[in-house]
């Protein structure tokens, strides 16, 4: 029987959490990377950070709320600068950053520490499968890698890794997970690479392929579960709803806002992938500049915004006709704009890729063990 899915409908106005870009500067340039600005350095002003920092004060009082810095690569900032962004957050802001590793030293180590900063590492797993992580003069960023990851490691800095997967082929999901375990991070996110900003590399895959990839990763989970692995912890929890008749609880019931603030203080809800970017009919996908609005009344006229506005016409196309919807609540907006041009569309390689390859794997897994037990 069909489910009248009835979360994802419309946009909060409050957010779990705000995305910040303390510089567009990035040290590395990775052949996937989506960023349009990372060789400038086009630096956040503290003004920008204490009118964010405003704006979520009341969010922060409701409970548990995190900053997010992204990049460009935030310590390309400086720990100077950073510190200076930090300040006008108070209690109840927590503070992650995701980095490439290649900068961290003792001395970051030691910033972590006393800001306690949850970092998450930016990492494709062991050498070989780096390639794509290289220099500006292509030289290969891994051991610059490895060694910021055992600074975090001799420290006792708790970490997250992130691995952009870009051939889910036979055998890359167990040698990724075993490789990851041997790392020490606690939390594993895996995305198959996409296209969206400048990586305009073709994201199309052999859909048994991926199925068999998340399938061997989950068989790879279940015989060490000691990291937390995003995607099919997610999965597991959903299929488990879905037996005991509670899966339209799990979507929330509107959308994250997610608001990304860039280096000048524009704001970009939804999708982080899209700042910095432009199109001939909805301009630069900014919904204000938190200098001269407050963020809460930016979020409040989200859904005036017009390509917000298609994007919620595309959600509800999905929800009327994908089985997948209750699992994902709708294909991400980035993931609809650069690969179909617009955001009123539905299925993408995205979500082909790691979302309906995502639970079909995990469900041929389940089947797969279930026969092999009997």
């Amino acid at each position: 029987m069909a489910v009248a899915w009835s979360g994802m409908r419309g946009v909060s106005a409050e957010p779990g959490y705000v995305v910040m870009q303390p510089t567009t500067l990035c040290n590395l340039a990775c052949d996937y990377c989506y960023l349009p600005f990372r060789r400038e350095n086009r630096k956040m002003p503290v003004a920008v950070a204490e009118a964010v920092a405003a704006g979520v004060a009341g969010f922060a009082r409701t409970g548990r709320f995190s900053v997010v810095w992204h990049g460009g690569e935030p310590l390309a900032a400086g720990r100077d600068h950073l510190a200076a962004l930090f300040a006008p957050f108070g209690a109840g802001v927590e503070h992650h950053v995701q980095t490439n590793a290649t900068l961290i030293d003792d001395d970051w180590c030691a910033f972590f520490t006393e800001h306690d900063v949850r970092v998450s590492v930016s990492v494709d797993g062991p050498r070989r499968r780096n390639g794509d992580r290289v220099d500006r003069g292509g030289k290969p960023a891994y051991d610059l890698i490895v060694r910021g990851i055992d600074r975090l490691r001799a420290h006792g800095i708790p970490f997250s890794t992130l691995c952009v997967v870009g051939d889910p082929g036979p055998g890359v999901a167990t040698e990724l997970y075993e490789y990851f375990l041997g790392l020490g991070c606690e939390v594993l996110g895996i995305n198959v690479e996409e296209l969206e900003g400048v990586n305009t590399r073709l994201n199309r895959h052999d859909p048994a392929a991926v199925s068999a990839f998340w399938a061997e990763l989950v068989g790879a989970w279940r015989r060490d579960p000691r990291i937390h692995l995003r995607e099919v912890e997610w999965s597991l929890r959903y299929a488990a709803a879905v037996l005991d008749g509670s899966a339209d609880e799990l979507l929330p019931r509107r959308h994250d806002p997610i608001p990304t603030v860039a280096h000048d203080g524009s704001v970009v809800l939804l999708s982080p992938e899209l700042a910095g970017f432009h199109d001939p009919r909805y301009g630069d996908f900014t919904s204000g500049n938190v200098l001269s609005t407050p963020l809460p009344e930016i979020l409040a006229g989200a859904t005036g915004t017009p390509w917000i506005q298609e994007f919620l016409r595309g959600v509800e196309a999905c929800r009327g006709a994908c089985p997948y919807f209750g699992f994902c609540g709708g294909a991400h907006a980035a993931n609809r704009y650069f690969e179909h041009g617009r955001f009123d569309v539905t299925e993408t390689n995205h979500c082909r890729n790691s979302k309906i390859r995502l639970l079909e794997g995990v469900l041929d897994h389940a089947r797969d063990h279930e026969a092999t037990a009997v």
